[in-house]
């Protein structure tokens, strides 16, 4: 493989070498186009020619001079220089106007035959606003040159800029004809003159042509000699401070602005050149070397990246197994796209922990190379984004939060401004409404931004070819693992491994090593202990169960039997793990993880609070702990690979194991880097043999719409938003719009009884009947041309996110609401946002109701009277006794989910709460997650409708309450992406108390104040909240200069 260009890195000198004149560099093969020019980009190895114009602290500013005042052939040369130039006024301005920065570099004591010859040239990069890079092409000294030219080459600078003084002292002589004739000629020479302290903070009072007028000579004899201004001059430049911004760290940014201006020369231009790393500056090589470890890329990513499609900006679908490095590809594309071609890109992750990890990972990047990273998921997330001037903006988004930022660009004309749209998991299209919204969103970009790119990636298609006519893709696929994946499967004491040759599909392996005693054979009869013990603790080991009690439970056996050594491996960072866990909980510490951590073992499963489990994750990945017995969800979600994968048995719940499934999880297996290979052992009974032989030899599951199968997350909500965003607003334009989705793709296989367009117009009368959409449809022309408008509460109920099957009930709620809103307290506010569809899953216990109804106000008592709960509905059920009154089973379970996000609000801690309730901690926590969620839906929806302007300001706190749940003093370090609040406690506790001071904190102090703190997570969480102060920067800048900005629409200016 082709190695890309290298970084120029600066390397230290020995302080002997220090030396104010330095011989020219040459310029490096391997640099870009522009930099070949630079003297000051050398090649890998080769130390760069610095800038003079700001010294670093290291740096001699003498060399080798102990003192200017004894070397008295340089004071006479002084005094020569300044005799000459009194006596010849009408060469000063022309040896003014072409001093060189290439001889101001050289210094004082720079010797002629040092300088570059008369023919080369020396480009100084000038980052304008903008980000791009100007190249400015000066001409270096010229041996023909007047002798006043000459010997004022080899001044300092300290002496240029008395020259400056010099001049504001005679500009008041001047007379108004000679004042015109010189301002003129400076003017002309102005552009040829840089001051070299242009790249210094104070660099714009200073840099100013030189200039003097005809009345000067009478004014220097007035003034101090020359001698003695250089002099103290050069003794309090000796004495000043040094400027804090580095040589190195200019140098840097200016070589990293030319590599992006060369990339986007070579994009915009139609030939393939990788330019330094992929089109990408050096150092973006550097980075992923520094922050990610990574040397080269895999011989697959470079030919992916270099694929002609790519190169044409043609839409992609790649698919490689599980660890074959599929998101780096992404990755890179997606920093071409923001770096080089200036635009803004979408990132579509599953699910809201991926989405957070990922934002840790990539804003390291994004403070590096100056673009914006923004979180969309769960409740954060800006409709419309922020339109940025300057920086480009990286949106990563759960496919919720992606569909509605879409929306909302297409809303505002400003899709075209979405380069890229990258979907991560791309066979989520086929999983239930999930998989509808991300097809949905998908459409939309395609129909509306013909210029915007898109690259779907997964591990696991099947039916490639209508995806790829769905998204207009050219497809890539490699069988590439970086680590051998070895399949086996267990039935009673003998392993198999999986060979697709043989004919059953499985061949003998070996017969489990392990002497069980009677006792253990009972406890352990699927010999999971076995199994383990081969690998852990020295290795890793991931158990997937079928349940979330299932994995308690083989965590507590496997621990059960374990010898007492297995104790002693890191036992003290095992017992600060179990410390830590404490603190989270205010003293509380589940009994299965306190028994089970000293062994090296967790479970992990959606029963833990977002807390708890980004702490287990953190723990096994650094090795503390060895074995997580986990559910599916852990195969989908973070990155967490193993030595190990053992599958208890071939079901997920009580539904036998897909294949896609099988391979998400037995993917966990081998870590690259790590280990040599990796292996999964499923284990299998008996009667499940026949099943299990189909399961590992089948291929792949389809991937099918789910627009008709899920109607009103699917179908109707899809046509609802194509007539309020004016997509298609006909039944002609929508039937058009429909067969460009995947449904329109797929129809003959999934709409075998109704005719797509027959599907369309039932679903467009059925919004219509809703109060959703109004117009007409033809009974007997479904390609009617009449137009369709959509209702406020249409509008709203699309700008919301609102499932449709609740958005007259909430439209009712929220109306009747606005008659007697309790203001006491936020009880009331908090029922209306309390999740519609996580009633059904909610059994209230009604003691805990009585309770809990029993110890609020009298005020917020009559919210339950409000809502439609009776006092005496809830003490009949209490006591046992029959109901006469029909109430609303759903509006009960609503309200008992509004008492526990009640308790949790004022409380701020899960676990008091999930005992008060008798409700699992993750119930809790998932409830809490879904209610922020809801809330920020809920804003959005009063938002579009006049009558409902009472509650914005009232749902905009309560959604911040519910999101963080915390003191309102964590929140600002709740912002910060990766920081919960146990590390928000700490950080607070240890005076980080804003998001200035985690911007500007020193990572190495923060591991030294923060127990239990990585150098990888303080890195990463200083990157963070810079990216997040940097963001919000922007938004205030964006907001002031549209505030100034002039109307060009001023009446009378025309």
């Amino acid at each position: 493989m082709a190695e890309p260009g290298l970084a120029v890195r600066r390397k230290s000198r020995p302080s002997s070498q220090r030396k104010r004149s330095r011989a020219p560099v040459q310029p490096s093969v391997g640099s870009s186009p522009v930099a070949r020019k630079r003297s000051s980009a050398g090649g890998e190895g080769t130390p760069p020619a610095e800038p003079p114009y700001c010294n670093d602290s290291e740096e001699d500013m003498f060399g080798d001079y102990d003192s200017f005042c004894g070397n008295d052939s340089f004071l006479a040369q002084v005094d020569d220089i300044e005799h000459k130039y009194l006596q010849d006024k009408n060469t000063d301005v022309k040896a003014a106007g072409e001093i060189s920065v290439g001889n101001l570099q050289s210094g004082i004591h720079q010797k002629k035959q040092d300088n570059f010859s008369a023919s080369e040239n020396v480009s100084v990069p000038k980052a304008d606003k903008g980000g791009s890079c100007e190249v400015r092409d000066r001409d270096l000294v010229d041996g023909n040159r007047e002798p006043a030219e000459s010997l004022l080459d080899d001044l300092p600078s300290s002496q240029l800029l008395y020259f400056e003084k010099m001049d504001k002292l005679t500009s008041a002589f001047r007379t108004s004809a000679d004042s015109k004739g010189m301002n003129e000629c400076m003017n002309s020479s102005s552009d040829k003159i840089r001051s070299p302290s242009s790249y210094c903070a104070d660099a714009e009072h200073r840099n100013r042509p030189i200039d003097f007028s005809s009345d000067s000579k009478c004014v220097l004899l007035k003034t101090e000699s020359l001698k003695d201004h250089l002099k103290s001059a050069m003794t309090g430049n000796a004495k000043a401070q040094t400027l804090q911004v580095s040589k190195t760290k200019q140098l840097k940014e200016a070589v990293l602005s030319e590599e992006i201006f060369v990339a986007r020369k070579a994009i915009e231009s139609s030939c393939v050149d990788i330019g330094p790393f992929y089109g990408l500056p050096s150092k973006v090589k550097d980075l992923f070397r520094q922050l990610r470890g990574i040397e080269m890329l895999y011989e697959w990513q470079h030919d992916c990246l270099m694929l002609e499609s790519l190169q044409q900006r043609k839409n992609l679908i790649y698919s490689l197994p599980t660890s074959g490095g599929k998101t780096l590809v992404a990755e890179i594309m997606i920093l071409q796209e923001l770096l080089c071609r200036q635009k803004d890109v979408l990132m579509i992750l599953p699910y809201v922990a991926i989405v957070q990890e990922k934002i840790r990972g990539l804003s390291s990047f994004g403070v590096e190379l100056g673009f914006l990273v923004e979180e969309y998921a769960g409740s954060k997330g800006r409709f419309p984004p922020i339109k940025r001037r300057v920086k480009k903006s990286l949106y990563i988004a759960t496919i919720e939060k992606g569909h509605a930022l879409v929306n909302s660009l297409i809303e505002t004309e400003r899709i075209s401004d979405l380069g890229l749209v990258v979907v991560d998991e791309l066979h989520m299209l086929g999983e239930g409404s999930r998989g509808a919204i991300l097809e949905i969103t998908l459409a939309k970009i395609l129909y509306t931004s013909k210029n915007t790119q898109i690259i779907g990636m997964s591990a696991t298609l099947n039916n490639v070819g209508d995806l790829q006519k769905f998204l207009r893709a050219e497809y890539y696929t490699n069988n590439f693992r970086p680590v051998e994946l070895k399949e086996y499967v267990k039935i009673r004491d003998i392993i198999y491994a999986v060979d697709s040759k043989t004919e059953n599909g499985f061949t003998f392996s070996r017969l489990l090593n392990f002497k069980y005693s009677s006792y253990l054979e009972k406890a352990d009869p699927d010999h999971i202990i076995a199994l383990v013990t081969e690998v852990i603790p020295n290795y890793s080991c991931l158990v997937f169960c079928p349940t979330k009690k299932n994995c308690e439970n083989v965590a507590s056996m496997v621990c059960k039997y374990l010898k007492r050594e297995f104790r002693a491996h890191r036992e003290k960072e095992k017992q600060d793990l179990i410390k830590d866990l404490k603190n989270i909980g205010n003293g509380s510490v589940c009994p299965v993880l306190k028994q089970t951590i000293p062994f090296g073992v967790a479970y992990h499963h959606s029963g833990l609070t977002n807390d708890e489990r980004k702490i287990i994750e953190e723990a096994y990945s650094s090795g503390v702990l060895c074995l997580l017995a986990c559910t599916a969800t852990l195969a989908a979600g973070v990155n967490l690979p193993a030595r190990r994968v053992i599958l208890r048995a071939p079901y997920v719940a009580n539904d036998f194991l897909k294949k896609n499934q099988y391979k998400q999880m037995i993917g966990r297996a081998g870590r690259a880097g790590i280990d040599d290979a990796g292996e999964s052992i499923l284990i299998v009974q008996e009667k499940d043999k026949h099943l299990v032989r189909d399961l590992v030899s089948s291929p792949l599951e389809n991937c099918y719409s789910n627009l008709l199968l899920e109607l009103t997350k699917g179908m109707q909500s899809l046509l609802l938003s194509l007539v309020g965003l004016k997509i298609a607003v006909t039944c002609e334009e929508v039937n058009s719009f429909m067969c460009g989705t995947l449904l329109g793709v797929q129809q003959q296989l999934l709409s075998k009884e109704k005719s797509l367009s027959e599907i369309i117009k039932d679903s467009l009368e059925n919004l219509i009947e809703k109060g959703l959409l109004k117009g007409r449809i033809s009974e007997k022309d479904h390609n009617s041309k009449c137009t369709l408008t959509i209702t406020p509460l249409g509008k709203a109920t699309y700008k919301g996110s609102i499932d449709l099957a609740y958005c007259n009930l909430l439209y009712r709620d929220l109306k009747k609401g606005l008659e007697g809103l309790i203001l006491e307290s936020n009880l009331h506010l908090l029922y209306l946002a309390t999740p519609y569809d996580m009633t059904s899953s909610c059994s209230p216990d009604w003691m805990i109701y009585l309770r809990q109804f029993n110890q609020l106000s009298a005020a917020e008592q009559k919210v339950a009277d409000i809502v439609g709960v009776p006092e005496s509905f809830i003490t009949k059920k209490a006591s046992g006794q029959a109901i006469r009154k029909n109430v609303d089973s759903a509006v009960v379970n609503r309200l008992y989910l509004t008492f526990v996000l009640y308790t949790l609000v004022k409380e701020t801690n899960i676990w008091n709460v999930s005992e008060k309730f008798n409700l699992s901690r993750g119930y809790v926590q998932n409830l809490l997650n879904s209610a922020a969620s809801f809330a920020s839906c809920l804003l959005h929806f009063c938002e579009e409708l006049e009558e409902f302007w009472v509650y914005k300001a009232l749902l905009t706190e309560l959604t911040k309450q519910l999101t963080y749940c915390v003191k309102t003093e964590l929140i600002p370090l709740m912002e910060v992406a990766g920081v919960l609040e146990a590390r928000a406690k700490q950080l607070y506790n240890a005076g980080y108390k804003t998001l200035a001071h985690l911007a500007n904190a020193n990572p190495e102090t923060l591991i030294k104040m923060i127990e239990h703190l990585s150098r990888r997570q303080a890195k990463q969480i200083v990157s963070s909240a810079k990216m997040l102060l940097s963001e919000k920067a922007e938004a205030l800048q964006e907001e002031v200069e549209e505030l100034l900005k002039v109307p060009t629409d001023i009446p009378g200016t025309h």
